[in-house]
């Protein structure tokens, strides 16, 4: 095995107790809220949306039952139903306790494929309640995702929904696991050069997501008595008594093991599916010539790749960790193959279905990776192979890669009531449902903990900073430096109730007493002596402004990126950071405001430094901001914008932005760009098409503003009229990674300029 095979131990991202708590409560408690998706703001509106309007719809689902897909939420609606009894590795804790999850699990269904989901906690433990309670919620769903409830009720209520309910009904703890591991399997078995058919293999764990695993891969083609079961009290073989059930019974095996131990010698691979520790060094021994080995219990699996690696360099591992190559992660699985089975009206989520999202999971980590994925692995290509045989779940393909195959598959099996007739226009609308924000943002995160930076928060005294550096720490996203007086630091965290003492990759700097400050001062006078400066003043200016110290610290390789702005405003911050960074040589220090809204991500430039840019900056601008685009794994189409399109009306402003053109077509740059046009022909396809001549290929991503004023006030009006989420101004251009977040931030929005200024987004 060679040394980019072998495991890679990384940091495990945490967090701590009150983070958690402060996540949920803070601003709307809870994770989610009901929005209306068409117009309430008029008296029309309101007669259509309720009475009399509503009427009309009312009557013709009446007639034609079908209809409910098309005039209400039922086709893009799914429920996440739980009783509490199998919490996550917390257990019975109840249905109140399990609303959290459920509420989360509806997040993920939205932002990984645009599933809208509403979570149900039904108070009972008696599984035909429990059928009877769900089995009459039917109309209001598209399908019905059940979630932490207990073996072996579990298998009795989705059997039993399953054969009432005339939509999909799935267990995620039962066939999402499954369907994520068998994908990993297929390719494992590939890369060892193993035939299915005769592939001896151990499930350990004999709950919900153990027997779904072991009924998917018999159905793939798994022979059945080289696939052992076992529990806790061991191997569950043909003629056992104690422990069993008629589910684990369907799968007693013919053999004469016993025991895990005698159960894992020779065997070819092993689903660990139970707890921390089961499996010994001694029982991954016993294993044949390159075992595959998919330990799934979490939050610690039953052995690390750490521990394998002591025992045996020829081995195939995968966890349900996210800090380990080859995550076995349900996001994967179930938003897309309920995109999938909602997109053709599915009546149920079949055996075919399931493989056919594990085969195309598997295929698709054959593929090369896309530049998006490829942006989270800074200069290392993330490769099919022992470490690469799951795809990641940030990776954008998998919105329209997954759904298509259980869409097809539904389709061949006759359980899809609106089958689909054009699967390539199907591919282009899924690729349109993707949320930005959760492959842009992870993206970035995932790079910088792969690359972890020492990132200098200035404004180190402040409540929301210090919990921002601890949470950029807790995330291993690296070493958080923050700049201020011990005494102060140590007093603000304690009454917020956060402990700093002994932490571990956190530093406190006092600029007054740092042994570095003479040299700082000596490096500033040096930069402003001709501008009007004395010595003392920069000397001043070190010990006094935690900017300038920050800025220096970042300047001479102190540290690798600085995060200010909390506390003042942003032109002034930015000034600071000017004394110590110049601009990159041949690059121009723009703003730039990343915009995620309605599933895609735009770009607005200039919002921060150029009040009325001439045509010279605006061409510079719409370069600079073209790379910002393209770090961020996106191929930019650069909009310049303005009140007029092509010429009408006529208007004096707007000719310097035709003259900006013209002068990017001089610069021959290799990116799509036109102008000027308005903000609805740039974002808008439609509109756009009554313009055939224009350069663009589809909507915009980038959009060159003509002034600071309007980009300011358009990123702002778009945030809080129209729900966006807008990150920056992002500082682009400068010689050293700098951030500045806006007036009173949030320690969440610190800790993403933080990393931002880690992945050096500005240039």
């Amino acid at each position: 095995m060679t040394d980019d095979q072998r495991p890679i131990r990384r940091k495990r991202p945490t967090f701590t107790d009150q983070e958690a708590l402060q996540f949920h409560a803070q601003g709307r408690p809870g994770k989610l809220e009901v929005v209306p998706t068409k117009p309430m703001a008029t008296q029309r509106d309101l007669s259509l949306a309720y009475s009399p309007g509503v009427a009309v719809p009312v009557l013709a689902i009446a007639e034609n039952p079908s209809l409910a897909f098309d005039y209400t939420t039922r086709s893009n609606m799914v429920a996440v139903i739980s009783n509490g009894t199998a919490i996550l590795g917390l257990g019975n804790l109840g249905a109140l306790a399990s609303k959290p999850v459920m509420e989360g699990k509806s997040v993920l269904f939205k932002r990984f494929a645009d599933v809208d989901s509403i979570d149900l906690e039904v108070d009972t433990e008696d599984a035909d309640a429990f059928i009877n309670c769900v089995r009459y919620l039917g109309p209001s769903f598209g399908g019905i995702n059940l979630e932490d409830i207990k073996a072996p009720e579990c298998f009795i209520i989705e059997e039993r929904l399953r054969e009432l309910m005339d939509i999909p009904v799935f267990h995620d703890d039962q066939h999402g696991t499954a369907i994520i591991a068998a994908a990993g399997l297929i390719n494992a078995l590939h890369l060892t050069d193993r035939d299915m058919a005769k592939t001896k293999l151990v499930v350990n764990g004999a709950g919900a997501a153990g027997i779904a695993c072991t009924e998917l891969l018999k159905a793939m083609g798994f022979a059945p008595n080289n696939v052992i079961l076992c529990d806790t009290k061991g191997v569950i073989y043909q003629g056992r008594t104690e422990g069993m059930n008629q589910w684990k019974s369907a799968h007693a095996a013919q053999t004469d093991a016993r025991t895990l131990a005698d159960a894992l010698n020779g065997a070819d691979a092993v689903f660990g599916l139970s707890a921390k520790g089961a499996f010994t060094d001694e029982m991954i021994r016993s294993m044949a010539p390159n075992p595959i080995i998919f330990a799934m219990a979490n939050p610690d699996p039953e052995i690390t790749p750490e521990e394998v690696a002591r025992i045996r360099d020829d081995v195939i591992i995968a966890t349900g960790r996210s800090d380990y190559p080859n995550q076995v992660n349900n996001v994967l699985g179930f938003p897309y193959i309920f995109r999938g089975a909602l997109d053709v009206q599915a009546t149920t989520i079949n055996m075919e279905m399931k493989i056919a999202a594990a085969q195309a999971l598997a295929e698709l980590a054959r593929e090369d990776v896309p530049d998006e994925v490829a942006a989270a692995y800074q200069g290392s290509r993330p490769r099919f192979g022992r470490e690469y045989i799951i795809p990641v779940p940030f990776d954008p393909r998998l919105i329209h890669t997954i759904p298509m195959a259980v869409a097809r598959a539904a389709m061949d099996t006759g359980v899809a009531r609106r089958p689909i007739v054009d699967m390539r226009s199907y591919k282009a609308q899924l690729s349109a449902r993707r949320d930005p924000v959760a492959g842009t943002l992870n993206r970035i995160f995932e790079r910088v903990r792969k690359f972890p930076k020492r990132v200098v928060f200035a404004e180190g005294e402040e409540e929301q900073v210090i919990r921002a550096a601890l949470s950029f720490v807790n995330q291993g996203l690296g070493k958080a430096i923050l700049v201020g007086r011990e005494d102060r630091i140590q007093e603000t965290a304690t009454q917020a109730g956060i402990e700093l003492e002994g932490r571990e990759g956190i530093e406190i700097h006092n600029a007054r007493l740092s042994q570095r400050n003479a040299t700082y001062a000596q490096f500033l006078y040096e930069r402003l002596q001709r501008k009007g400066y004395l010595f003392r003043d920069c000397q001043r200016m070190i010990n006094q402004d935690r900017n300038h110290f920050a800025a220096s610290m970042v300047a001479l390789g102190d540290a690798d990126a600085m995060v200010t702005g909390a506390t003042r405003n942003y032109s002034t911050a930015l000034a600071d950071v000017r004394h110590v960074i110049d601009a990159k040589p041949g690059h121009r220090v723009i703003g730039v405001s990343l915009c995620l809204a309605r599933g895609r991500t735009v770009l607005v430039a200039d919002t921060a430094i150029h009040e009325m840019p001439s045509a010279q900056e605006l061409a510079e601008i719409a370069i600079e901001s073209a790379g910002v685009a393209r770090r961020l794994g996106y191929e930019p189409r650069v909009a310049l914008l303005s009140f007029s399109t092509f010429g009408h009306p006529k208007a004096e402003r707007a000719e310097k932005i035709q003259e900006a053109v013209e002068i990017l077509d001089d610069m021959r740059v290799d990116f799509e760009y036109d102008g000027e046009m308005s903000a609805d022909v740039a974002l808008n396809r439609d509109v756009m098409a009554q313009y055939p001549f224009s350069r663009l290929k589809g909507p915009a991503n980038v959009l060159v503003m003509p002034a600071f004023h309007s980009a300011s006030i358009s990123t702002k009006m778009l945030q809080e009229l129209g729900g966006a989420m807008v990150l920056g101004p992002l500082v682009v251009g400068l010689d050293k990674p700098v951030q500045i977040v806006s007036l009173g931030a949030t320690d969440s929005d610190i800790v993403n300029m933080a990393a931002l200024a880690a992945y050096n987004i500005g240039g």
